[in-house]
C-alpha cells in the first residue's frame, strides 16, 4: 500500500473510501533497477479534522500494459523447450555480422535507423500489409544506415519471418527489435539474421542486462540498451553495450516526451553510440538531437505511413546534416 500523506493508513481505516478515478503510472524500483508499473487507484477521502484538504490514497492493484507484454514474453520463454547449447552450435556456422554501431557513426550528420513496423499498441494498425522486401530496399535507396525490424507478433504484428525476409533483401545492418527476456531470444536474433539485439532496461534486471549482453557479443551480435531515465543509464557501467538508445515514449502512458533524449544525452559516455528513439515525426527534430550529440535516430511510423519512404528519408538525412 502506498500512502501519500503521513499516517494515512490509520486515518483511512475510519472513513468510507470513494473511488473517483484510476490511471496507469510507472513506478521505477531502484532496488532491482527494474521498472515495475502498476495501475494506481486514486480514492477521494473525506477531509480529516485539522486537514483542510482532500487526501489521496493510492494502492497497487494490477499490472500495466508493459507488464502484460513482458509477462507474455516470459511465459513464452518458459514454454520454449529448445536446447540452448544446440542453438549456439548453429550460430558458429553463420557468417560474421555487420557492425550497426559502425554504420551509425560513419556519417558526419545524424544517421537513420529505418524501422519495419506493422502496428503499435498506441496507434493501432500502421501498415499491416507492408512488403518487407520492398520497404527495406526503399530504405537502402533512401540512405538509411541500418534497419530495425519489429518481431513481436502479439502486440506489434511482426515476426521472425519479417527479419529473415529483411536479411535476404538488404545489405544494411539489422536490429531485431523485440522484448528480449531470455538467452534463447538473443540467439534467435542471430539465427534469423540480425546484427544487433535490443535490451530494454525497464524490463530486465541488471544481471539479465549483463548476461544477455555477454551472450550477444559471444555470438557476434552488437547490443543496444534502451533507457528511459537517468537511473537506467547506470546499467551502462554494468554491461558492455555498443549503442545507448533513449526512448522518448513513456512505456505506460505511451505519451511522447520530445525533450527526454536531449536531457539524457550528456549523461551517456562519449565512447557509446547515441540513438534517439520514438517520437521522431518531423525533420526539424533532428537539429536539436544532433546538437545534443546524438549519432542517429530511429524512425518507424512516419516512414511506413509515407507514400515515398525513400524520399522522406532523404529529407530527414538532410535535416540531420544542417
Amino acid at each position: 500500500m502506498l500512502c501519500l500523506c503521513d499516517d494515512i493508513e490509520s486515518r483511512a481505516a475510519a472513513v468510507e473510501i470513494d473511488r473517483i478515478r484510476c490511471f496507469e503510472i510507472s513506478v521505477a524500483v531502484w532496488g532491482g533497477l527494474r521498472s515495475r508499473s502498476r495501475l494506481i487507484n486514486f480514492f477521494k477521502l473525506p477531509t480529516f479534522k485539522g486537514h483542510g484538504q482532500q487526501l489521496l490514497l493510492a494502492s497497487y492493484s494490477m499490472a500495466t500494459y508493459l507488464d502484460r507484454i513482458l509477462e507474455f514474453h516470459r511465459q513464452r520463454a518458459r514454454n520454449d523447450s529448445r536446447d540452448l547449447k544446440a542453438l549456439l552450435v548453429e550460430c558458429e556456422l553463420l557468417a560474421p555480422v555487420k557492425s550497426l554501431s559502425g554504420a551509425l557513426t560513419a556519417d558526419t550528420g545524424v544517421s537513420v535507423v529505418a524501422e519495419v513496423k506493422r502496428r503499435s499498441p498506441s496507434k493501432g494498425a500502421l501498415a499491416e500489409q507492408l512488403s518487407v522486401m520492398e520497404l527495406v530496399n526503399l530504405y537502402a535507396k533512401g540512405g538509411a544506415s541500418a534497419v530495425s525490424v519489429l518481431t513481436d507478433e502479439e502486440y506489434f504484428g511482426g515476426n521472425l519471418a519479417d527479419l529473415k525476409t529483411a536479411r535476404s533483401g538488404c545489405e544494411l545492418p539489422i536490429l531485431r527489435k523485440d522484448f528480449t527476456v531470455s538467452p534463447v531470444d538473443v540467439v534467435d536474433a542471430r539465427l534469423a539474421g540480425a546484427d544487433a539485439v535490443l535490451l530494454i532496461a525497464a524490463g530486465l534486471t541488471p544481471d539479465e542486462v549483463a548476461s544477455f549482453s555477454d551472450l550477444a557479443h559471444s555470438i557476434g551480435l552488437e547490443v543496444i540498451l534502451e533507457v528511459h531515465s537517468e537511473d537506467e543509464l547506470e546499467l551502462i557501467h554494468l554491461a558492455d553495450v555498443d549503442v545507448v538508445g533513449v526512448n522518448q515514449r513513456d512505456l505506460v502512458t505511451f505519451e511522447i516526451d520530445t525533450d527526454r533524449a536531449v536531457r539524457l544525452a550528456g549523461m551517456i559516455p562519449d565512447d557509446r553510440v547515441r540513438l534517439a528513439e520514438s517520437g521522431i515525426t518531423s525533420p526539424e527534430q533532428l537539429g536539436p538531437l544532433r546538437e545534443a550529440g546524438f549519432d542517429a535516430v530511429l524512425i518507424g511510423e512516419s516512414l511506413v505511413r509515407s507514400s515515398d519512404p525513400a524520399g522522406l528519408l532523404g529529407i530527414y538525412l538532410e535535416a540531420g546534416r544542417i
